[in-house]
């Protein structure tokens, strides 16, 4: 599903209103239409409304909700926040005369002082629509549009917002001003940034998605490669297994995991390995954390390196590890290896000697900090990791300005490294590195995961989850889009069948399974 910025939106309403031939009255209607049937499904109770318009397309919008809510029953009543000595021009103003035509009950109010009557007025009502500011606002709301909306917070009315709560911008993720606090948000064609980023989302609410009358092959061409993951995209992603099916015909994957101390990181990691899919999956790890591994995760096989002074990896590693590596599809190299000078420089050694596709995490990626640019020198596509602490030290910035620009920050990664980079977090976003299609450089919004996920551990499951997936032949982009929506996934299962405010890794690896046959059953 396209995400677009509000400059995208509006490019694409020229193009139907020029191209088709489509009056934009009509996209008006055909909007109002959709907050009306998503009010009549979410809220089945309400029997009256109280609207708030705009001066401009939004408040039109919503003359056209009272019009259409009046029609079906609702007791409506419209508060238009207007300039005094202004009138509504456009298609706004149409809708304007048609309501007065029709004898709906309007209340004008142009200064601060008349909006606590307007207000007031308004808690009588079952809901409470805002159809003040689209998606286009730029700047802070100010003066009187601020006093609308902070009072609209104070009613404990449900609020239902037109297209994007007022005080947001469609094409920012950040709250930059007073905004409306909405239970509802019905957006028109696509969601926009606001809508799906936090912490704006956070301000949606519920988000319904209504269409504007034209095919939806309009809204894909679009610039911009902003998408959100859908099971029915993902679905199709899942690599398959006939009846026939072996072991070798479903890869051998390598993992490069462990120091003492991180043993699970390594158990963990293999685990995952197996759930998802691969055939056969060998763990290298510090000689002496071998039998802890190897009674950790009984079916995967074990193979002990050469280990420092301190029990990391040591560079004479990096030989075993590169012979290792002959016969097997993928690698995932980096959780609990340890930060040792030593074994940092094996860590680089093996990235960039390696021949076949790679996941690089958690200590593989510290190990590139400051040289983001070297992993361009692999021959094999390449699947980062990081979080935003991670994703900083490789970026050589700070994790609050990765954090303050999460889209930028994860394009700019891919664009460095020439890797898929997968930035974790809430709505973990997935970048490519800008090979992709027509429109080149695709960022992929992740809606699945939750907050008991946010344990350690999480990040081994998703090494071993996306390892695996490689070695099964799944390409590199398809493999982290798929891999961090199976991982949410079970993570959500795993959080709604257990108690308690966090979902062990342990356990999140047990319901990988069913994530999986929750996706394939969408297929």
């Amino acid at each position: 599903m396209r995400v677009l910025t509000s400059e995208e939106m509006r490019a694409i309403e020229r193009e139907v209103i020029e191209g088709l031939g489509i009056p934009s009255l009509v996209l008006m209607e055909h909007a109002a239409i959709g907050v009306v049937d998503a009010i009549a499904e979410s809220f089945p109770e309400a029997s009256s409304a109280a609207i708030f318009c705009g001066p401009g397309n939004n408040g039109g919008d919503g003359l056209a909700i009272a019009r259409l809510l009046e029609a079906r029953g609702y007791e409506v009543a419209i508060f238009l926040m207007l300039e005094e000595g202004r009138a509504l021009e456009g298609d706004a103003g149409r809708q304007l005369t048609i309501c007065e035509r029709l004898g709906l009950p309007i209340t004008v109010f142009s200064s601060e002082g008349e909006v606590g009557e307007a207000l007031a007025a308004a808690s009588d009502f079952d809901l409470l629509v805002d159809a003040l500011f689209g998606t286009g606002l730029s700047r802070p709301l100010s003066g009187l549009a601020a006093a609308v909306v902070e009072g609209l917070n104070t009613i404990e009315k449900p609020r239902i917002a037109v297209d994007l709560p007022s005080g947001l911008s469609g094409s920012r993720a950040d709250l930059f001003g007073p905004h409306v606090l909405a239970d509802l948000t019905v957006t028109f064609a696509a969601p926009k940034v606001a809508c799906v980023l936090w912490p704006a989302a956070e301000a949606v609410g519920e988000l319904a998605i209504a269409d504007l009358g034209f095919p939806a092959r309009w809204i894909e061409p679009a610039s911009g490669g902003l998408h959100l993951s859908t099971e029915e995209e993902i679905a199709p992603l899942l690599p398959g297994r006939d009846v026939t099916s072996h072991k070798g015909r479903h890869g051998h994957a390598l993992l490069v995991a462990g120091s003492p101390g991180k043993s699970g990181a390594a158990v963990l990691a293999a685990r995952a390995a197996v759930r998802a899919g691969a055939g056969l999956v060998t763990v290298a790890v510090p000689e002496p954390i071998a039998s802890a591994v190897d009674s950790g995760s009984v079916e995967s096989m074990t193979l002990g390196l050469a280990a420092g002074s301190v029990g990391e990896i040591a560079e004479r590693a990096v030989q075993q590890i590169l012979a290792a590596a002959e016969g097997k599809r993928a690698v995932a190299l980096g959780p609990g290896l340890g930060q040792g000078s030593e074994t940092q420089a094996a860590i680089r050694a093996i990235a960039r000697a390696l021949p076949l596709p790679l996941v690089l995490d958690a200590d593989g990626l510290n190990a590139f900090a400051g040289c983001a640019a070297s992993l361009r020198e692999r021959s094999a596509p390449t699947i980062l990791t990081p979080h935003s602490g991670e994703l900083a030290r490789l970026l050589e910035t700070t994790s609050a300005e990765i954090e303050a620009d999460r889209l930028g920050s994860v394009a700019r990664a891919a664009e460095d490294t020439g890797a898929v980079v997968i930035l974790k977090g809430h709505r973990s976003l997935i970048a490519s590195s800008g090979s992709l299609g027509e429109r080149g450089r695709e960022i992929w919004i992740n809606p699945t995961g939750n907050a008991a996920m946010a344990t350690g551990g999480s990040g081994d499951v998703l090494t071993g989850l996306l390892v695996a997936l490689l070695a099964q032949g799944v390409e590199a982009w398809d493999a982290a889009r798929l891999g961090v929506y199976l991982h949410g996934l079970a993570g959500d299962l795993g959080a709604e069948a257990t108690a308690g405010p966090a979902l062990p890794a342990s356990v999140l690896v047990d319901f990988l399974g069913a994530a999986w046959a929750q996706l394939a059953q969408g297929r």
